[in-house]
């Protein structure tokens, strides 16, 4: 089958996008689709979520520079057809080291090819720094689609618009003509105030097509669940968040045919 890849990026932070890149995947692995979960920011946020601790010379530092391969840094999960890439400190320092570097938007997309090549993996997800800076950026020009993680608030609508130029600019200037705008997930929504309910029906309104009808709730459930190095899924599997993932899973699916075997060559 062929391997799809997602990047999560928004480049605020606090928005709710290493819970979605975590909990997408493992709702995606539990659904039977082999998945990869890349910790591509330094804080190792999604690693520690896992119930992982950070190593040292275990994350894609060293394949960016060359001095490594991305198919030796995979480390199995607690969750069966789950498979998590680390993050480390070093991640950090690569921001500035990759901006020196010939190719330096391509450096990632590279680095990955063995990983989609294998075929071991239908889906890779990365989740990105609340930043674009340069681990964002190669992480879009290695991308099939971006997911944008949106919280339910005005504010984040104005950095809906700057994500999407960069994502339109690094295919207007030939550097990932494939990359196309999968989807907007709405986050931290808040069903007792009537800002989330407008600010769900202004996205809907201009961008229907690329909303999921899936929102993520705004849950203490969820925000516990990471210091305890645990999914929503084991830490409170009848949440109403672990319910908005499931379904987030199943659009996913459905949207991007993740179910069906590769075409013919």
């Amino acid at each position: 089958m062929p391997t799809t890849i997602f990047t999560i990026a928004n480049q605020k932070g606090g928005v709710g996008k290493t819970t979605t890149a975590v909990h997408l995947a493992a709702a995606l692995a539990d659904k039977k689709i082999p998945t990869l979960l890349i910790d591509l920011d330094p804080q190792a946020n999604a690693t520690s979520a896992l119930g992982i601790e950070k190593q040292e010379g275990r994350s894609l530092y060293g394949p960016l520079h060359g001095e490594s391969a991305a198919l030796d840094m995979l480390v199995p999960t607690s969750y069966e057809n789950l498979t998590l890439i680390p993050s480390e400190e070093d991640l950090a320092a690569a921001e500035i080291e990759i901006a020196q570097s010939e190719n330096y938007l391509g450096k990632l997309r590279t680095v990955l090819a063995p990983l989609r090549e294998s075929g071991r993996f239908r889906a890779i997800i990365i989740d990105c720094p609340p930043a674009l800076g340069m681990l964002s950026m190669n992480s879009l020009a290695a991308a099939d689609y971006l997911l944008i993680a949106l919280q339910c608030e005005y504010m984040a609508l104005e950095g809906l618009g700057q994500i999407m130029k960069n994502a339109e600019r690094l295919k207007t200037a030939g550097v990932n003509n494939a990359l196309e705008v999968g989807g907007i997930i709405m986050t931290m929504f808040d069903i007792r105030t009537n800002l989330s309910r407008e600010v769900v029906e202004e996205v809907k309104k201009h961008l229907p097509e690329k909303i999921f009808g899936t929102v993520i709730p705004r849950t203490v459930r969820l925000s516990e669940a990471p210091s305890f190095g645990k999914t929503i899924f084991e830490y409170d599997p009848l949440s109403p968040g672990a319910t908005a993932y499931r379904n987030l899973a199943k659009e996913v699916i459905e949207r991007f045919k993740l179910r069906e075997p590769a075409p013919a060559s």
